[in-house]
């Protein structure tokens, strides 16, 4: 057994507990259709929650959003912003960043899905004017990391949390935004 081997089952399990009524797992073909439609890969790790935990419905908070199905997506999130910050917009959101939790007053968790170990970042625009690079925050280096920060219930949307580390911006934003 690998380490995410153990990591997805006890993801699973607090899944399972946590979670009234979760929803099936992704197929293989749902997967690859979300990649074609998104034109980039997820991450491993990313792919693995969804085939193997559940379509979404689960994790921090909010949840995970789907990745495929009716109503809201990953994907359609992802079109979405992407759509609304292209070329002749103000640019906000970076390809290969897909929104996989709305935490609500527009502030989201992404992936990024370029980065070797998928890092997590916080988009959170609330009261930075037209520098949208400062919205951008590390939440985790890895997704796996963000996952066991869920799991013992230490990240910084818990009731209880430490309130003394800030989060670091993200360095690549700005040269993320202007591609």
């Amino acid at each position: 057994m690998t380490d995410n081997d153990d990591l997805l089952r006890r993801v699973s399990a607090k899944a399972s507990a946590t979670t009234e009524h979760l929803p099936p797992p992704a197929t293989a073909e749902e997967v690859a259709q979300a990649e074609r439609v998104l034109g980039f890969r997820l991450p491993p790790v990313l792919t693995r929650l969804y085939r193997e935990v559940a379509n979404g419905g689960f994790g921090p908070d909010y949840q995970l959003l789907p990745l495929a199905g009716e109503g809201r997506t990953v994907v359609r999130e992802y079109r979405e912003v992407r759509e609304t910050s292209g070329p002749g917009t103000d640019a906000h959101w970076p390809a290969d960043v897909l929104p996989i939790l709305d935490w609500g007053c527009g502030m989201y968790a992404a992936v990024d899905c370029r980065s070797p170990e998928a890092a997590v970042l916080l988009f959170e625009p609330n009261g930075i004017g037209d520098d949208w690079h400062h919205a951008w925050y590390v939440d985790s280096e890895r997704l796996t990391d963000w996952l066991e920060t869920w799991l013992s219930e230490t990240g910084w949307y818990e009731e209880d949390a430490d309130e003394d580390g800030e989060m670091r911006t993200w360095e690549s934003a700005e040269r993320r935004l202007a591609d």
